[in-house]
Parts: C-alpha cells; sequence; structure tokens
C-alpha cells in the first residue's frame, strides 16, 4: 500500500472515529435518560460545547475528504502517487491537528491555530493539483 493510500484509510479512520465518539456520547446520554432518543439536533446545537464542537470537526471532515480523498485517488489510480507520497502524511496530521484543536476550544488563538492547520491541507491539495496536471 502506497503512502498516499494509507494516509487515506488514516484520514477516513479519523472521520470514524470522530462519528464512533459522537455516537457513542449520544448513546450514553439516550442510555441515561439525559435526551429522549428523538430528542438530537443534527448538529448536536442542543447539546453541550464540546458536542457542538464535535459535530462540527466531524462535518470539516467530511467537508474535506471529497476533494482531499479524491486527489491521493487519482494520483494512486494514475499511477502517480511519488507526487502525493512525500505530502500524504503531513496532510492527514494537519486534519487531525484541525480536529483535536477544534475539540479543545474556540478561543481566538485556537481559531487561528486551527485555519493554519486547514491552510496546511489547502496548500498541499493546491500542490498535488499543479503536480497532477503538469506531468
Amino acid at each position: 500500500m502506497t503512502v498516499t493510500l494509507q494516509a487515506l484509510l488514516g484520514f477516513i479512520a479519523w472521520t470514524l472515529f470522530l462519528l464512533v465518539l459522537m455516537e457513542g456520547i449520544r448513546s450514553w446520554l439516550v442510555a441515561t435518560g439525559v435526551v429522549p432518543a428523538n430528542g438530537f439536533n443534527p448538529d448536536n446545537s442542543n447539546l453541550s460545547p464540546f458536542m457542538r464542537r464535535l459535530a462540527r470537526a466531524h462535518a470539516n471532515c467530511l467537508e474535506g475528504l471529497p476533494i482531499f480523498g479524491r486527489l491521493m485517488l487519482v494520483a494512486v489510480v494514475a499511477d502517480r502517487s511519488a507526487i502525493t507520497d512525500p505530502l500524504a502524511r503531513v496532510l492527514l496530521a494537519a486534519r487531525i491537528v484541525q480536529s483535536l484543536i477544534h475539540l479543545a476550544s474556540t478561543s481566538p488563538a485556537a481559531v487561528t491555530a486551527r485555519f493554519i492547520a486547514f491552510g496546511v491541507q489547502m496548500a498541499i491539495a493546491v500542490y498535488w493539483v499543479v503536480g497532477l496536471a503538469v506531468l
């Protein structure tokens, strides 16, 4: 498996982890009678600030996966993962850092750090698009 595919699998696994965490907490809230089974808003807006941040962190992953994931797949299918392999793990790490910061805080410093982590991902994606288009 190429580094690119490993990173793609990691991105998918991270997105799934956030979903499992959110649904695990929701299940506990239902099981303990804190929230009725039909009492959840999709964005967790009726729950704690952490749960709202968790819903957004998961949504951010879902929003990025089609772009970043497809670029990785294009590289592998076109047998050009040499373009994506060197930065694939960096992109995954930046995604995880972005999510962790999102889960921790929404302070101005945290939002700035989260944007920087996202900016790294965008820069890598642009680099990949250019690299894949040129060669």
